[in-house]
This record gives C-alpha cells, sequence and structure tokens, in this order.
C-alpha cells in the first residue's frame, strides 16, 4: 500500500495504534467512526501491504535494571559484501545490541547498546566486539538525555 493509497481513516487508524496497540477494535472503530467490520477490514489490508508490521509491548529497559544506552560506530577494514554479511551475523548473537544501522559516511554501522553499566559495556567491548572479525575501529558516546522518543513516523 503505497502512502497515496491511505485516506484519512486509515491514517486515523495508524496514528491511534502508534500510541495504544491494544485498543479494541470496537474502541478503534469507535474513534475513527466506522462500525467493527469495516475497520478490522482495513486493518487486514494494512498488516497485508505490511504498513503495520507487528504489535510489540513498549518495555522500559530502566525498570530491568539497563539503565544505559551507549551509542556505537563501528567501521570495518572492508566495506564489501561478505564482511558485511559477517558482522551483521555476529551483532545479531549480542542481546544488548538493541538497534544497528547501516550507515553512510564514515563509519559503517551504528549501535544502540541497552546495558546496566560501564562494568557491563567494557566487557562487551574487549571481550566481544573488538573480537569480530572485521572490525577496524569503534567509537562510542553516551547519551545525557533523551529528549524525544518515537517508534514510528505516521502522517
Amino acid at each position: 500500500m503505497e502512502m497515496t493509497n491511505l485516506d484519512e481513516v486509515d491514517i486515523r487508524i495508524l496514528q491511534i495504534l502508534r500510541v495504544d496497540g491494544r485498543i479494541s477494535a470496537a474502541e478503534l472503530a469507535q474513534r475513527v467512526g466506522l462500525s467493527v467490520t469495516p475497520v478490522i477490514r482495513r486493518l487486514r489490508q494494512l498488516e497485508n501491504n505490511r504498513v503495520i508490521t507487528g504489535y510489540v509491548a513498549l518495555i522500559d529497559e530502566v525498570a530491568l535494571g539497563y539503565a544505559m544506552s551507549v551509542f556505537v560506530s563501528v567501521k570495518l577494514d572492508k566495506q564489501i559484501e561478505a564482511a558485511l554479511q559477517s558482522f551483521e551475523q555476529a551483532i545479531l548473537q549480542f542481546p544488548e545490541v538493541v538497534d544497528c544501522w547501516l550507515m553512510t559516511g564514515n563509519r559503517d554501522y551504528l549501535l544502540r547498546i541497552a546495558i546496566t553499566g560501564l562494568k557491563e559495556f567494557e566487557e562487551l567491548m574487549i571481550e566481544r566486539l573488538v573480537k569480530i572479525d572485521g572490525v577496524a575501529s569503534i567509537e562510542s558516546s553516551i547519551p545525557i538525555r533523551r529528549v524525544k522518543s518515537g517508534v514510528s513516523r505516521t502522517p
């Protein structure tokens, strides 16, 4: 479903779900001004067209003891397909890595790592991250405060 195929009701459904993914179909229908059946049909169409890709619980990492995030930029020694795939496969095994993005610019990857503190970060860096084949350099930044948080952008 291309953006041009979304009408105002579809956009409103997405905006409501972004804030409350557990809303009932009946409540969603009431809020968008339709009956339940057409709302469910629209939801299925949004899901089938991969506009809605899933439903998740947002978890407070701090409440689980992961009080610190670190952003890590990684540069590989080679930017060839095999090196990229090897790094990506390795990083999938690190539960501390919450986000991993292939980047343009002077670094190849940007990671967000959720950890309990600097000791855990040190162990991750020294014992595991720097030992991934092909890693040439790593640069880390520790955020002071999150200014804005979002899961996705809606129209």
